[in-house]
């Protein structure tokens, strides 16, 4: 989502004559994003400010991906949630019980009001016990003002203090990926990752067997690509360049 069809809160130059293409063309698509803060109906909502006309259920966030993933681990579990009403309203929804009385599992995702007493208690419990998840790895989120500490510098610090590594569930890990998949009830032979970030959806996608293309709107450059000991499968300047293009992204 951001960095692909959305920059600073502006629409990507494109990004509506782009999806407009997907839907004209009737290929499926599915909106991602490691934010756990909001929920789908949040994010459409912020979309729709931008000009974007994305339904709910084409946006796929960690914190649906968590609640998928919880899902299948361990039905009607319990949780103690450090994050928004993104990740709790998923974890609701899988019928799982927030709690700080013994909970099966802590699990971590984005806010933008980090509570210390929160952060406390999570290292408690994960002493004592629960099981450790967060909802993605990324260590710092923008903001206006600068970088924000994310939720992987918090897990960090949780690391740090309980000598637990959590469970990533979002990019890049392709469990996302697979889960996005099976919502999309697609295969992975015939789906492409478009994506802003080398060291999350370039590799999410390749590790998921998709064909990927990095667009140069958001953070990776062509100069950084040089960095990785993978590549997409191509780069370009933006979804713009798809429009004409969706039915065969990689025709030359």
């Amino acid at each position: 989502m951001d960095g692909v069809l959305v920059h600073e809160n502006h629409m990507v130059p494109g990004a509506d004559q782009f999806l407009a293409e997907l839907r004209d063309n009737d290929i499926p698509f599915l909106v991602l994003t490691n934010n756990s803060i909001y929920t789908a109906r949040d994010l459409q909502a912020r979309l729709a400010h931008t000009g974007l006309d994305i339904p709910a259920e084409s946006i796929w966030t960690s914190a649906l991906a968590t609640a998928t993933f919880l899902k299948d681990q361990r039905p009607e579990g319990t949780a103690y949630v450090v994050g928004e009403s993104g990740l709790t309203t998923a974890l609701h929804e899988i019928g799982y019980v927030l709690t700080d009385s013994d909970p099966d599992y802590v699990v971590l995702g984005e806010t933008r009001t980090y509570s210390f007493e929160a952060i406390t208690r999570a290292i408690r419990l994960i002493a004592g016990g629960a099981r450790f998840i967060a909802t993605n790895p990324d260590a710092t989120g923008p903001s206006r003002e600068g970088i924000l500490p994310a939720t992987g510098s918090v897990a960090a610090l949780i690391t740090q203090a309980t000598g637990k590594q959590p469970y990533y569930v979002g990019k890049p890990n392709s469990l996302m990926m697979r889960s996005a998949l099976r919502r999309l009830g697609a295969h992975s032979q015939s789906t492409v990752m478009i994506g802003d970030r080398m060291d999350t959806d370039v590799i999410a996608g390749l590790e998921a067997g998709m064909r990927t293309i990095l667009v140069t709107t958001g953070i990776s450059t062509p100069a950084l690509v040089e960095q990785f000991p993978y590549r997409p499968t191509t780069i370009l300047p933006s979804v713009a360049a798809l429009v004409g293009k969706t039915k065969d992204p990689f025709a030359l």
